[in-house]
């Protein structure tokens, strides 16, 4: 099992088909492996070979699909990172993954003259966009021409290809070590799932950073099918997108969903070529589906579930499914059934599997699962004890093998799709000098499903705004993650016999009435 078997597949049995099409340029599958093969060369003169990393800090493009072929067909090791975080965050990924080499576009380019200050490891920064290349960067195209295609390194299996930061809860983000065996299984899972085929035109709306697009990046040429591209999301230009490609397969979070089928245009667009909207990050309410059934009638729904350490798939929900009758009807509110070659099974404290119906940990085993995390073998042992990946979720089973996510086990934030971990904006809120004590929990949000919310206790004598502690937040970590609101209390948070602050008891007067669900 090796990422580069999908390229050469498709260039014997379709190499004249589109294969990538953005920006107004579109290459058939014979162009995109050529230039794969040219970029593969160029990277390995810059000392990328077997096991060394490459970053990128880009928007979607078809440059961006280039550098997650050509980085391990040169051998290497590909690293995306986050578009949404902070400069200080930018480096933390590029430092801990020791990253050599950066790809960068208009949008970034600016931050690298302190980036270059900041990490170490970081030798050569490319420049993926289309205008005057900056001061002290290589250009891409100008590698891509100057080089000749080079034979594919030949890693495979169980070789380390990609390294996906995710959060933690102690505010430090941790690197999954995907394999090239857990992409390609996650590929294989994600076909019938995901409804990839010949014919399929598949638009990259959601941020190719993300592991859940990941699936298409592999899935849509295992598939032989084009890859589309847009810079990201807006309702209009992904309305647009649609149109104008004759889109027939994407991924929205549901708050994208939300925007495009509320969108007072969204007649104006023919949407009819689409076959199949996959969603996932947060459960999708119950309204949102009725509006998006009725607006789109010719579109399948598919929820997924996964993280990160599990490359990503996990459970699905059929478009069978999402319907409002009959013996289906509701079973789009869980996480769904495990995939094909998946795994699950909901454990208790002491890792016992508990009884349909009970809540505990949903624990995930198979081909899928993480090597490990990135230089952390203590936090890998624990995540992967006794053979299961621990997902820190809590849910449970029904006896029909659907899964429904009710809570998660690590206080987790989901907010428009993105995954905040409370502890890292606590420990941000903390760092204000007047700030004695802070729990950071998620407030219900008409738009974004949940918003960070930040409760403070001051140090006697001392004061602060609420001006005051968001603006502080921006200063350290990314805007995404900050709270859009704070209370300040005068009494210490209460807490639990073990010392812990009762998150549940400060979120119930927000939740009242309300049933917070998170997947």
């Amino acid at each position: 099992m090796y990422i580069s078997q999908l390229l050469t597949r498709a260039v014997q049995t379709k190499r004249d088909a589109m294969a990538t099409i953005c920006a107004g340029r579109e290459h058939t599958y014979a162009e995109f492996a050529v230039r794969v093969q040219r970029f593969a060369g160029a990277l390995r003169g810059l000392g990328i070979g077997n096991g060394e990393r490459a970053a990128i800090l880009a928007l979607n493009s078809d440059r961006y699909l280039e550098f997650y072929y050509a980085v391990p067909w040169a051998g290497g090791v590909f690293v995306p990172v986050n578009t949404r975080l902070a400069i200080p965050e930018f480096a933390y990924w590029l430092n801990d993954s020791g990253s050599e080499v950066l790809l960068v576009d208009d949008q970034f380019a600016p931050a690298v003259p302190e980036l270059r200050k900041l990490v170490s490891s970081l030798r050569e920064v490319i420049y993926i966009g289309d205008g005057a290349t900056p001061e002290g960067m290589l250009n891409y195209e100008e590698l891509v021409a100057a080089n000749e295609p080079v034979a594919d390194a030949g890693r495979g299996n169980d070789d380390l290809a990609g390294l996906f930061y995710t959060g933690g809860t102690t505010g430090v983000s941790k690197g999954v070590m995907l394999s090239h065996s857990n992409f390609i299984v996650n590929t294989l899972n994600a076909m019938p799932c995901f409804n990839f085929k010949e014919n399929s035109r598949w638009l990259h709306v959601a941020p190719m950073f993300h592991i859940a697009d990941g699936a298409a990046v592999f899935g849509a040429t295992m598939g032989l099918g084009a890859h589309v591209f847009i810079p990201g999301f807006t309702p209009k230009g992904t309305m647009e997108a649609i149109e104008k490609f004759r889109i027939t397969n994407t991924l929205l979070v549901p708050t994208m969903v939300n925007m495009v089928v509320n969108d007072p245009s969204v007649s104006d667009y023919d949407l009819s070529s689409l076959e199949d909207i996959i969603y996932g990050a947060s459960p999708m309410p119950e309204a949102v589906i009725v509006k998006a059934l009725d607006v789109l009638p010719g579109c399948g729904f598919t929820h997924a579930y996964g993280q990160t350490e599990c490359a990503p798939l996990v459970t699905f929900t059929g478009p069978e499914f999402h319907v409002l009758d009959g013996p289906n009807a509701g079973r789009f509110k869980s996480a769904g059934r495990p995939v094909y070659a998946v795994d699950v099974r909901i454990c208790d404290a002491e890792d016992n599997e508990v009884p349909y119906g009970t809540v505990g940990e949903v624990c995930v085993r198979g081909a899928n699962v993480m090597l490990g995390y990135w230089n952390k073998p203590e936090q890998t042992a624990e995540a992967l004890r006794g053979g299961w990946m621990h997902s820190g979720d809590g849910g449970y089973m029904d006896e029909q093998g659907f899964v429904y996510i009710v809570d998660r086990v690590k206080d987790m934030i989901i907010s428009g799709g993105e995954n905040i971990y409370s502890a890292e904006v606590e420990n941000a809120v903390y760092q204000h000098p007047s700030v004695a004590e802070c729990a950071v929990i998620g407030v219900p949000h008409e738009k974004w499903g949940e918003a960070v919310h930040a409760i403070v206790r001051l140090h006697d004598g001392k004061s602060a705004t609420e001006e005051d502690i968001m603006t502080h937040s921006h200063t350290l970590i990314a805007g995404f993650k900050c709270p859009r609101s704070v209370t300040f209390v005068n009494d210490p948070l209460p807490l639990s016999g073990a010392g812990k602050i009762l998150k549940t008891e400060l979120r119930k007067p927000y939740w009242e009435g309300r049933e917070k669900q998170v997947s």
